[in-house]
């Protein structure tokens, strides 16, 4: 019976040690560093200061009429949905809206990649009735750009130009 015990307790002992092998001792470190003259085995990046990103774009209609709207944001995604001016149908006003969204990403302190959405609804007439009080149907339509592209901050850019007009785009870096 002894025999069967010390046989039990020398297989448990082997299969505890086998299963949790022992630490290895660190290498020793050799005289004057790292090769290559390195002191350290750990390299950490310094830290960069969080910002904000002051996001101004501008637009001139074909009439030449401008327009402009600006966000502050920190990096990574913002979003702004607000109304623009009204258009009259049929006497009444008709509300467009503006949508500005995107994700700005730092490349350095000089640039920045910026994924953006600039778009608005347009209301059109869809059908009109007569009879003592005419009134028209319409429906709204959404257009607008969908672009991504490097900004130099101070720097302003175009970002499209056709015969409906121009938007341009400038990004300041605003650090404390």
């Amino acid at each position: 019976m002894k025999k069967q015990l010390l046989i039990a307790v020398a297989l448990l002992v082997a299969l505890v040690s086998y299963s949790q092998p022992a630490p290895m001792p660190p290498a020793p470190m050799p005289p004057g560093g790292l090769p290559g003259g390195v002191a350290s085995r750990s390299v950490v990046a310094p830290a960069q200061d969080p910002v904000n990103y002051l996001i101004h774009v501008e637009w001139l209609n074909s009439k030449g009429e401008s327009n402009a709207l600006e966000v502050l944001t920190a990096e990574g995604n913002f979003e702004l949905n607000t109304f623009q001016k009204a258009v009259k149908i049929n006497n009444n006003d008709v509300p467009t809206t503006l949508r500005f969204n995107g994700t700005i990403k730092s490349l350095d302190d000089t640039k920045a990649r910026l994924q953006l959405y600039l778009g608005r609804t347009v209301p059109y007439i869809t059908g009109t009735s007569s009879g003592p009080s005419p009134a028209s149907t319409y429906s709204q339509m959404s257009v607008g750009l969908d672009s991504a592209l490097i900004v130099k901050f101070g720097k302003a850019a175009i970002i499209q130009n056709d015969e409906n007009g121009q938007i341009s785009i400038l990004v300041k870096r605003i650090a404390d």
